[in-house]
């Protein structure tokens, strides 16, 4: 259903009011059960991953481009019973407070979050890499992690209860939306829940600088990597202080990307990256 925009203070619009202002969205967000896709992309990858949208801004050039994913959510390409707001570019600037990329963003109903054992379960019984986030901050570097997870062929993505939350707004833009494509959820309990990964087959291996820590690419040749049907959990923490000690003594392994040139570690992201690629199953391409 389009519905043109004059007023940008119009009050059908509050899902989309101050939208840089990270402490005001993260509440509204989780209290009102709904997150933001920015970009006609990721508007596109969140509704093929079946997410349904609450209402839609959009600049009036980018209608066409959304039109085959509004048809899907909503039966038609103008959204069926989905308010479409329809504004000139001007005024969606204006009213997000920012230039949009691609010209549309998406106020999306969150989905309810799986249980982490079932979440495993449903990986089934070949090999299996899984990454565990501890109390990552930076949206970006959440985002980042998750475009590398869906690149590498990572099978789930579980976030301790005091990270980022990966629907946020730059979490997803970052991700380009594959946030929508790898499976993930919360995991409550950290790091007495290691427990429940070891239960389930995982080998837990924590990125971290500690004495005792073997080599990245020693640990990919243990039997525990090659195996045909290996479980592996990759673990990793917050950027600067790393993992807590907590969490490093409930691991199996504590694993070291070698360095040169002076450099004793890499941003959080980038060591996932290379940490799941050296550990990658033998179905990643």
């Amino acid at each position: 259903m389009l519905v043109p925009i004059t007023d940008i203070h119009d009050d059908r619009l509050s899902d989309y009011v101050r939208l840089t202002d990270v402490a005001l969205r993260k509440k509204l967000e989780t209290e009102n059960g709904l997150y933001m896709a920015e970009s006609s992309k990721v508007i596109q990858r969140a509704i093929a991953a079946g997410h349904r949208p609450r209402s839609v801004l959009a600049d009036e050039r980018w209608l066409a481009d959304l039109a085959p994913s509004l048809t899907k959510a909503g039966g038609d390409g103008e959204g069926g019973d989905i308010p479409v707001y329809v504004c000139d570019e001007e005024k969606l600037q204006e009213i997000a407070g920012f230039h949009l990329h691609r010209g549309a963003i998406a106020a999306m109903n969150r989905p309810a979050l799986a249980d982490p054992r079932a979440m495993l379960e449903a990986v089934g019984s070949g090999p299996a890499r899984i990454v565990v986030l501890e109390n990552l901050v930076d949206h970006t570097n959440v985002g980042a992690i998750f475009r590398s997870a869906a690149a590498l062929g990572v099978d789930a993505v579980f976030v301790t209860s005091d990270c980022a939350d990966p629907l946020y707004r730059r979490s997803v833009r970052v991700s380009m939306g594959t946030v929508f494509q790898v499976p993930w959820t919360r995991i409550d309990g950290w790091p007495r829940s290691a427990k429940m990964l070891s239960e389930c087959g995982y080998t837990t291996a924590a990125l971290a600088l500690t004495d005792d820590a073997v080599a990245l690419d020693a640990f990919s040749r243990l039997e525990v990597c090659s195996a045909k049907d290996s479980k592996i959990a990759i673990i990793l923490g917050a950027e600067g202080d790393g993992l807590r000690d907590s969490t490093i003594a409930a691991v199996d392994h504590s694993v070291v990307i070698p360095m040169a040139g002076d450099v004793d570690s890499l941003n959080v992201a980038a060591a996932m990256a290379v940490a799941c690629w050296e550990l990658r199953t033998v179905h990643t391409p």
